[in-house]
């Protein structure tokens, strides 16, 4: 919410593109574009941020060159793009389109591979998303799925293991 509110403060509207959109029930990726949709617009909605953002999806594709021409044919209008993504960064910059940084709030702690983490091993991370994400994600399960979905990764390592050696 803090990267939200940061280019909501330099900017009338924001476009918020929810990258992978085609990935979901992997460790990395756990929810699907809607639940991450839904997420997003239950935290705006209680902010009264909703009038100000537009929320749009965007898939991966293997050639990195052709991912700003996708986004841009995906999204509204932009002149500027915030993101701390090293490769997003030099993809827009080298399309000419100004990119700003962002300033990280408490990122070890609140970052997404953190709260999956938690959610896995049974430790508390009720405090490190906006309260309407929590009931979101207690709504649907997710601590069940993403326990299962960090099992299954421990399982397909251990697996790669064996059968290297």
């Amino acid at each position: 919410m803090a990267a939200i509110e940061y280019a909501l403060s330099k900017s009338d509207r924001l476009v918020i593109a929810v990258g992978s959109s085609e990935k979901s029930y992997e460790l990395r990726n756990p929810f699907t574009a809607g639940e991450r949709i839904e997420m997003l617009y239950s935290v705006l909605l209680s902010k009264s941020l909703t009038s100000r953002v537009i929320t749009i999806t965007v898939p991966d594709v293997e050639n990195h060159l052709l991912w700003v021409p996708l986004v841009k044919s995906l999204a509204p209008n932009f002149t500027r793009v915030f993101s701390n993504d090293p490769l997003t960064i030099l993809l827009f910059r080298n399309a000419g389109i100004a990119v700003e940084e962002v300033p990280l709030y408490r990122r070890e702690e609140l970052m997404a591979t953190e709260v999956r983490r938690r959610m896995a091993q049974g430790i508390n991370w009720s405090k490190l998303v906006p309260k309407e994400v929590y009931e979101f994600l207690k709504s649907i399960d997710a601590e069940s799925r993403v326990k299962i979905l960090f099992e299954q990764s421990k399982m397909s390592s251990a697996n790669n293991n064996l059968t290297k050696t």
